[in-house]
Order: structure tokens, then sequence, then C-alpha cells
């Protein structure tokens, strides 16, 4: 056998073609498979990703998909923390969106320190087009899928929304995400070179303008994207409300329907917010959704 040959026996499977992992029980009939490869990269880690199925129902179809981007100034995070507020959640959100029906894939991508942008939003593209050619295993509709993010994550969800490629989205759930790595806003200056935006772009933005439009949502607002929702804390200190806001009546002009939620006294990550206030928005974000997918 030649090299090769031995290469392709001794590989592990493409993740295209992979067994999928034993679905654990994850409470109300929901099932979760953990760790499942969606993906590869030449001289990297592979690409994984949680899937948070709901309980089969006697005749019933393939069931819509959250597509879920973790946040973490795109340099750190992890699939399955939704952020600080809902960290001590019983049973957790993935199994909540799971039982009202939804399946969630939550995924990594590669970070900052890995890759530069467009890096991550290759990755979540590629992340749906496993689901769409694993949907018959899944028991899921890839043309139902909403994509859902948070800060970092908020922002690719943005942008892979507003890609006009991506054809399976039915809607956008942005909390607190960066529209615009353009301009200056609260604390955030394009100038600084150890910027998390600068890690993600490989340099100040101010220094790569064309690559921090092409990383600005706001900048890539387009007829025809799919409906957003947009929440975002009124005193966020992190990432300025008005890209939210900014964003909001960007697509608005170009007539996308886009819903825009300020929580009053919320910081980043829903600090501050009354546990109310943080029920109240992943409801709202779960109506979104599901009125999305129909």
């Amino acid at each position: 056998m030649t090299d090769a040959g031995l290469l392709r026996v001794i590989g592990a499977p493409h993740p295209d073609v992979a067994p999928l992992p034993p679905a654990a029980p994850g409470g109300q009939g929901v099932r979760v498979l953990r760790g499942v490869p969606y993906g590869t990269v030449d001289g990297g880690r592979p690409l994984e990703l949680d899937l948070w199925l709901p309980a089969p129902e006697p005749g019933g179809g393939p069931v819509p998909v959250v597509l879920f981007v973790h946040g973490g100034a795109w340099r750190r995070g992890h699939r399955g923390d939704m952020g600080l507020r809902t960290r001590g959640w019983e049973p957790g959100p993935f199994a909540r969106i799971a039982a009202a029906g939804l399946a969630v894939a939550s995924v990594d991508h590669r970070l900052s320190g890995e890759a530069r942008f467009p890096a991550p939003l290759e990755d979540l593209r590629t992340a749906l087009g496993w689901l769409a050619l694993r949907a018959d295993e899944l028991g899921t509709d890839p043309g139902r899928t909403v994509v859902w993010g948070e800060s970092a994550g908020g922002h690719l969800a943005s942008l892979l929304a507003l890609t006009e490629e991506t054809r399976p989205l039915r809607g956008a759930v942005v909390w607190y995400g960066p529209s615009d790595l353009t301009t200056a806003r609260g604390s955030y200056v394009p100038e600084d070179p150890t910027s998390p935006e600068a890690l993600l772009l490989g340099d100040a933005p101010a220094v790569l303008p064309g690559r921090a439009r092409e990383a600005s949502p706001l900048a890539r607002v387009r007829a025809g994207a799919p409906p957003f929702l947009l929440v975002h804390g009124e005193a966020d200190t992190m990432v300025a409300p008005e890209h939210s806001v900014e964003l909001a009546a960007r697509l608005t002009e170009a007539g996308v329907p886009a819903e825009l939620r300020l929580v009053p006294g919320a910081d980043h990550v829903w600090y501050g917010a009354s546990e109310e206030q943080v029920e109240e928005v992943f409801a709202a974000s779960l109506r979104f959704a599901h009125d999305a997918v129909g």
C-alpha cells in the first residue's frame, strides 16, 4: 500500500460521511449529540457542533433549526455557552429551544488566535452545508433555519444572514452584536491595534479599512435579507447600543423587516438586567425564531 493509500485508510472519516455519535437524553424528550465534527481545516483542529434535537412526534415532519453562534470577542468562548445570564438555567437555553420544537446546532468556529476574518464566517457557512447534507439523518429541515448569536457571535450571525449566497436562512436573532468595525463608538476606536476587532482582522481596522468594511454588517445590508431581531442593553459599555440601532435603521431602509428591542438598565451580556428581563428577552427571541420558520 502506498503512503497515500495508507493515509486514506487510517484517517478519520470526513464529517460529511462520518457516523453520528450516539444521542444522550437531555430531558423533556430532547436528545443531545455532542462534539459532532462538521468540517475540517488543513493543519487545524476539527470543527465541531453540538446538536439538540426535539423529541420526535408521531407523524411529524422535519423540524426547523437554530444555528447558534457563541460570543467571546472572536477570541474565546465555547459553543455550549449562551452567555453569562443563562449559565445557571435548568433546563439550559438550548434544551428549552429544543423542547419548544426547534433543533439547535451550537457551533464552534475558528477564533482570532487561529485564523483571521473571514475564517469564522466561512466556518458558519460550512456548518450550514453540513446540516443540509445530513438533514435526512437528523430529521431536520435546512430550509427553515434561523441563526442566533450573542456579542461577537451576534456579529457573525448578522454577517451570515447578510451574505447573499446564504439561502436557507429565514431569520437572524442578534443579541448585542457589533455592526460596524469602521467607526468609533463608545469605548471602541478603529485605530487600536490591540482591540478584539484588530485581532480578528489582523491589524487595526483603521489600517485595514477594506477588510473592516467587509466585516461590518452595517456595510453589507441588502434588500432581500431575512428578518432580524436585534436586542441590546441600553447601558451596554462594551458594544454601544448604537450598533443595533443603526443596523435596524439601515435594514428598514432596505425593506428588510427589523425589530429592535432595547433593554433598560442592561449592560453587555444582560449584566444588570433583572431575571424577568432576561427571561422576556429569551422568550421574545424564541417567538421570533418560531415565527420566522413558520
